[in-house]
Order: structure tokens, then C-alpha cells, then sequence
């Protein structure tokens, strides 16, 4: 029973930190990266229109539509 959940816990976390440490890679706009023997260029000029491009996910308290 302990294992079952002990192992779930730790797969969902692992997947969260990896998904985080994803997010920040992808955040973070350096070039050129070089882990061990996997070297990855970037153009981060593209990556930065793109992201000016989306819409910001953030709700606006601005507009309220509960207004009375």
C-alpha cells in the first residue's frame, strides 16, 4: 500500500520538477547551450516575436463583469 503511493508521489514529482526545469529553460534565452555532449543553438530572436505574439494566459481584473 505505502509503496504504491510512495511511487506515484515520487513519478509526480519527478514529472513536475522536469516540466519546471523545461519552463525555465525555455524562459531563459541563452544561445548557445552545451550539456555534456549535447550542444543546442537557438535563435531566440524568433522565439522572442513568438512569444510577444501570444496572448498573456493572466486574467485582467479590469474588466470585472460582475459589476453591480
Amino acid at each position: 500500500m505505502m509503496s504504491e503511493v510512495f511511487w506515484s508521489f515520487f513519478v509526480s514529482s519527478m514529472i513536475g520538477f522536469i516540466i519546471a526545469l523545461l519552463k525555465l529553460c525555455y524562459k531563459s534565452k541563452c544561445k548557445e547551450i552545451n550539456l555534456c555532449c549535447l550542444k543546442i543553438s537557438r535563435d531566440i530572436t524568433a522565439e522572442e516575436h513568438l512569444d510577444l505574439e501570444m496572448p498573456n494566459n493572466t486574467p485582467n481584473n479590469n474588466n470585472n463583469s460582475n459589476n453591480v
